[in-house]
């Protein structure tokens, strides 16, 4: 009785997910590296009036999105680890867009009024977190480009395989043909009598 053989399904090539969080995390340097140009480095976790496209920064949150970014370069080269960065990028911007929610009064009760707003947000940074909630969320559950791998075909790969793993054939000077890695038997040179031309 024969056994039906299953065909497997593997992740192929770069993924979507992989490339968004890419691109995502050079924007993320970008901005913070800009932002540092415009604060500085004076008064770290304090108010400034500086802005990067419209959105108002500070050191602290210069320095945020630097690390971010970094991470995020870093988790890039695996298709899990960039949904992971997703994740990572979703619970950080969501939580600074609650916060600032609360900050800016949007939401009455601010439970951590105690610890000020050290990364000078206002109503116009709100709308930037949840939009870049909403991009981490879509790099993590972004669909994964598959490839079905039939039995055939993993045969096939195993056929190429050994092909290319097989000895090379060298000729020898009689016609005979022996392997490249083996030693052959030492020719003897043709003697010829002193005083011969060469």
């Amino acid at each position: 009785m024969a056994r039906a053989q299953r065909a497997r399904i593997r992740t192929a090539g770069v993924q979507p997910a992989q490339v968004l969080a890419g691109l995502s995390s050079l924007a993320f340097l970008v901005f913070g590296i800009v932002g540092f140009t415009r604060t500085g480095f004076a008064d770290f976790a304090g108010r400034s009036d500086a802005t990067v496209l419209g959105f108002s920064v500070n050191p602290l949150y210069n320095l945020g999105f630097v690390l971010l970014g970094a991470i995020g370069l870093l988790l890039t080269f695996g298709s899990g680890r960039s949904r992971a960065f997703g994740l990572l990028t979703f619970v950080a911007f969501g939580a600074l867009f609650v916060w600032g929610l609360m900050i800016t009064g949007t939401v009455s009760t601010n439970p951590v009024s105690e610890a000020g707003n050290p990364f000078n947000l206002n109503a116009t940074d709100n709308w930037l977190h949840l939009g870049l909630a909403a991009l981490g969320l879509l790099i993590a559950f972004l669909p994964a480009r598959h490839k079905v791998l039939l039995p055939e075909d993993e045969e096939e790969n195993v056929v190429t395989d050994r092909a290319d793993s097989a000895t090379v054939v060298e000729p020898l000077p009689d016609g005979s043909r022996r392997p490249k890695h083996e030693k052959g038997p030492t020719v003897a040179r043709e003697e010829r009598p002193p005083g011969l031309a060469h």
